[in-house]
């Protein structure tokens, strides 16, 4: 048995849950603890989180400290979200509250947030898996932002971040709630323009089935696990006659929490309408309970039938689409890279997870010609450097824009770790990013797929690339060397192309 801590450092709360895991038995919650201290009211008006307030949230967490040592936690993870993620003195907030408490915060991209909130999703929402086989939209209202995923046949279609959350819309209309008695018809207006934007660009003739809805307070309201758009909508019109105290006493939220409500029911009510759902699914989705379960999968505590990297994916091969890459010159070279990428892994030194950020630098290298031809490699880095990709940091991120980007420049090795803003160790991931991409793409130089049927041996200094087809390689051949030479600067191994003889 692990017993694990899960801190969530939010926009209007700090939070605690403690996690009992067993081997086969999944996971449990045994206790939870909160705090309220309105993060998000500082940095969506002012800029930045006051001393006091950062100052208080280091008691906060000193006391889960004690609490956690009561139960004798043995792991633990805390993050932080929009409040922190757009504030000012971010970095000085996470240093002060490790050097006073020992907690390190993790300051969380929207996209790994948004991952980690998916994850959680999973692991509160019955059947959730046999959902999203149907076309499903998952949304997750936050204080400063909302995120829309769309699946279908169990596969991430498309995922975008609207900055239109439920703390950043009450500050918005907080001055103007006194010259209204519809405060409902002000929300609405203010997110409209957004809501409708996404479905013109992402939703286009798609019919959506099921619609998940997370975010705080939202299962207080609803006694059912799932309800009908009819039935959303009644809710709605019942709430908004409302006050924020009578929403309090009514359904037993916090008296400080009860203006969210409105934000966010209005949020839900726009997205019914514009979507078509016919059926609303409720969950907490707490960013806890999903780091809970990304520790549990990690540490083999729970088994998981969906691959949560085939979104990661799913969703790289949706920006490939929309900058009309080619999708048969993709697919034969991701056969190739990641054949050379599993012949070099004990050469390599490098990860599953750098396996995956191989795959989406295939999948993205060619995005950049959709805007300029001449200079494809930049626009390609712009396009991944400005594109958030689910499940992956702005590290990640980084990491594939540059490899992708000396795919085709010039890599100069001087001073080029400290002018790309990067570690050693992030480097020299890049060269051996790019030096893979740089051979897989020089095999398909003409785009005819004439290596695609290929066998890659590693034998000593050697890397065999084999292929029996039967057209001419010569151009291949011809501009291989320079791709050949960098591989073997980086690795140490060179590349060789074997053509079967066909007689």
């Amino acid at each position: 048995m692990t017993l694990f801590a899960a801190i969530d450092v939010g926009s209007y709360e700090v939070e605690m849950k403690i996690f009992e895991m067993l081997p086969h038995k999944g996971v449990r919650r045994i206790d939870y603890v909160s705090h309220r201290i309105e993060l998000g009211a500082d940095t969506y008006t002012e800029g930045k989180i006051s001393i006091e307030k950062i100052d208080e949230l280091c008691r906060v967490l000193k006391d889960f400290q004690r609490i956690m040592a009561g139960y004798q936690v043995e792991s633990w993870r805390a993050c932080a979200t929009s409040a922190v993620r757009e504030a000012q003195n971010k970095l000085q907030l996470v240093e002060h509250v490790k050097r006073t408490t020992g907690i390190e915060i993790e300051n969380l991209d929207n996209s790994e947030q948004r991952f980690l909130d998916y994850k959680s999703v999973a692991l509160g929402v019955r059947d959730f898996f046999k959902i999203i086989q149907e076309s499903t939209a998952i949304v997750d209202v936050g204080s400063g932002s909302i995120q829309i995923s769309l699946f279908d046949k169990d596969k991430l279609v498309t995922t975008q971040n609207i900055r239109i959350g439920n703390l950043r819309i009450r500050e918005k209309v907080a001055d103007l709630a006194g010259k209204t008695l519809h405060m409902e018809a002000m929300v609405e207006e203010l997110i409209s323009n957004e809501i409708i934007s996404f479905k013109k660009m992402y939703l286009k003739d798609r019919q959506i089935r099921h619609l998940v809805v997370g975010g705080d307070y939202v299962s207080d309201l609803l006694e059912k696990e799932s309800v009908s758009s009819e039935e959303f909508k009644a809710l709605f019109m019942k709430v908004i006659e409302c006050s924020p105290e009578e929403i309090a006493r009514e359904y037993g939220i916090p008296s400080e929490s009860a203006s969210l409500i409105l934000p966010s029911l209005t949020l839900y009510k726009r997205l019914i309408e514009e979507l078509g759902a016919e059926t609303i699914w409720v969950t907490d989705m707490a960013l806890s309970d999903g780091m809970a379960y990304d520790f549990a999968q990690k540490k083999k505590y729970i088994r998981v039938e969906h691959d949560f990297n085939d979104d990661i994916i799913a969703a790289a091969r949706v920006i490939a689409k929309r900058y009309q890459c080619s999708k048969v010159h993709i697919k034969n070279l991701e056969n190739i890279a990641l054949s050379i990428f599993d012949k070099m892994k004990k050469v390599s030194g490098m990860n599953q997870r750098h396996r995956l950020l191989l795959q989406i630098a295939v999948i993205l290298h060619g995005c950049g010609k959709y805007i300029n031809l001449s200079n494809a490699a930049d626009c390609s880095y712009n396009i991944i450097m400005s594109t958030e990709i689910i499940g992956l940091s702005l590290k990640e991120r980084r990491i594939i824009a540059n490899a992708v980007k000396y795919n085709t420049q010039e890599f100069h090795y001087e001073d080029a770790a400290s002018r790309l803003g990067m570690s050693p160790d992030d480097y020299l991931l890049i060269l051996k990013l790019t030096a893979i991409l740089r051979v897989s793409n020089a095999l398909d130089r003409s785009h005819k797929q004439k290596f695609e049927n290929i066998k890659v041996q590693q034998k000593e200094h050697e890397l065999i690339i084999s292929t029996d087809t039967r057209e001419d390689i010569t151009l291949e051949k011809g501009l291989f060397p320079p791709k050949a030479e960098f591989f073997e600067d980086v690795f140490h191994v060179r590349p060789v192309i074997h053509q079967k003889k066909h007689f």
